[in-house]
């Protein structure tokens, strides 16, 4: 991987009256060299053979015609079969911040942001050019429900996308005791674009994967209130609330799958991919994976805090925050086909389906507090501060341990949760997995309430998690001149420090397996036969990583 960035921002602040004008803009450019194409590369050498002598025509590709380009390969024993991916994105913002009166301040304005893809694609003709040239082969858009054909040569959408925004903050009796804030607007990032360089660097008959050509760059509606209310005790109270609102998340479809026309028999009668759903020739794994938007995500986010500095160095915070965040992928994976494979459905692979997030605590406590004293004329001081966290996240999901739809993913199945009576109704590989899968069931507090129902993407929580870090910091002032000192600081920082006083303290649960029952699908009459380990009896076992380790530190610092 190689890589260059190029940056310019140029700001201008004006003002007038009352009004702070600000105008500006911003370029990027990113070069991505990148070897990480799974066949350009590895078809340089297929296995000990030269490419010279490579036979194309000798090599079964059970598919469309497809044609090696031997003559434009990678020299044996040149380097990497290197795609390029030159990128960027062009930006003009104009904002006014309004004093309107002494407590009233807004601040508007626009940003326009246009995606820039240079010569990407003749970059990925390059590619094309050296590696498997495959015959057109119609496709369909679940988007649209049109056919369409892959060309890794066109890049998404580069449309100006409009951001407008306002802000106010409002100081109610204009001595900062209580205030008032918020604001509303749309906010546009990036592509991540490793996403982008996956079709450039993977145009090929076994991992085709695109970018929707009506793809745009991600972008979110947000707004916010908040208010700030300080007692006439000194403690300051703070309260937010946030919502957000996707209006171009991303999201992964396989363009080669129609909707599933079969179902599954028993007690599980989800829909399955028959035969006639796959319209590429090359089989089930080969894409093409595509790139698209939806704007189904949504995000609700509270948060209140009250904090307090004290006489004699001493200060104090302790905060909450609610979360409830929903998304229809969420995405972890760099290649395009994992992030498909690795985001779990019921029936229709490609439907962009609400569910909850798998980032970010629901339940979140923080508190701070911090001692500081000084002594020996003003030469020693020492501090004593922690953190601390309660929190309540970790979300997962349970699948199957295997294909059961018949969409290529063998990681991507949510189980459906049977009843006790429904049990007795599967065909299980060995005798005694019902009766334990049954119990297990029983004791995990997330399936035994959704019995007779599909497990939800990422709907069950890990336990309540906690810990505090401790840090200890010992300063010593010496006087190098009249009105200078410098400071020696030792300092001594303990994370977890629960762990070190107890090893049942400061432990994080996770789940022991998140694909408890493995599947199999008869594919004559459609039949699914189950296994189920009957060792796994608990849903939760503890985390042997540093999360649930504890570690110190101890440093030496001369500050001049």
């Amino acid at each position: 991987m190689d890589q260059k960035v190029f940056q310019i921002t140029n700001n201008l602040n004006f003002y007038k009256g009352d009004h702070t004008y600000t105008v500006g803009f911003s370029l990027e450019k990113f070069m991505f060299d990148n070897s990480f194409n799974l066949t350009a590369y590895g078809f340089s050498k297929f296995g000990s053979v030269d490419i010279a002598e490579f036979d194309a025509s000798s090599y079964d590709f059970a598919g469309p015609q497809a044609t090696f380009n031997a003559n434009n390969a990678v020299p044996d024993g040149e380097g990497w079969a290197l795609a390029e991916t030159n990128v960027g994105q062009l930006a003009f913002y104009v904002q006014d911040e309004w004093n309107v009166s002494e407590k009233f301040k807004l601040t508007y304005g626009v940003r326009f942001d246009k995606p820039l893809f240079f010569d990407s694609a003749e970059k990925a003709q390059d590619v094309i050019d050296r590696g498997f040239v495959i015959a057109d082969q119609p496709y369909q858009n679940p988007n649209t429900g049109e056919t369409v054909f892959i060309d890794n040569t066109q890049m998404p959408s580069n449309d100006w996308l409009i951001s407008p925004r306002v802000g106010f903050n409002y100081d109610v009796y204009g001595d900062r005791s209580l205030q008032l804030r918020g604001g509303s607007g749309l906010f546009t990032g990036r592509f991540p674009f490793v996403w982008l360089g996956n079709q450039i660097s993977s145009p090929d008959v076994f991992f085709l994967q695109a970018v929707d050509p009506d793809y745009k760059f991600p972008q979110v509606w947000r707004t916010n209130l908040g208010a700030d209310k300080r007692l006439d005790n000194g403690m300051v109270l703070t309260a937010d609330l946030s919502y957000t609102k996707d209006i171009n998340g991303p999201h992964v479809h396989n363009w080669a799958l129609t909707s599933p026309s079969g179902n599954l028999s028993g007690v599980d009668t989800r829909a399955t991919y028959t035969a006639g759903d796959l319209l590429n020739s090359f089989g089930l794994g080969a894409g093409p994976y595509v790139f698209t938007n939806s704007n189904k995500g949504r995000i609700w986010n509270a948060s209140l805090k009250a904090q307090k500095t004290f006489d004699k160095g001493l200060y104090a915070m302790l905060a909450y925050s609610y979360l409830d965040a929903k998304d229809v992928n969420s995405i972890e994976a760099e290649i395009t086909s994992d992030a498909f494979a690795g985001n779990p459905i019921i029936n229709d692979a490609n439907a962009d389906v609400l569910a909850p997030s798998k980032y970010g605590d629901k339940h979140r406590f923080i508190g701070v507090a911090s001692k500081n004293w000084e002594y020996g004329n003003g030469k020693w001081g020492t501090t004593l501060s922690t953190f601390f966290e309660y929190a309540q996240g970790g979300r997962f999901n349970y699948t199957y341990g295997g294909d059961i739809n018949g969409d290529g993913s063998g990681i991507n199945d949510l189980i459906y949760v049977p009843t006790s009576t429904e049990i007795g109704q599967m065909q299980f590989s060995g005798t005694g997995q019902g009766a334990a899968f049954d119990a297990f069931i029983a004791q995990d507090d997330y399936l035994s309430d959704r019995r007779g129902q599909y497990a939800e993407r990422y709907g069950a929580l890990a336990p309540w998690r906690g810990r505090w870090d401790v840090k200890f910091l010992q300063d010593y002032k010496i006087t190098v001149s009249e009105g200078k000192t410098n400071t020696i600081q030792f300092s001594v920082d303990v994370l977890n420090i629960g762990n070190m006083i107890s090893s049942d303290w400061g432990l994080v649960q996770q789940p022991n397996n998140i694909q408890p029952v493995g599947v199999t699908v008869d594919p004559d009459s459609s039949i699914p036969t189950y296994t189920f380990n009957p060792e796994l009896t608990e849903t939760f076992g503890y985390d042997a990583s540093l999360l649930s380790r504890w570690q110190a530190q101890v440093g030496l610092r001369y500050i001049f």
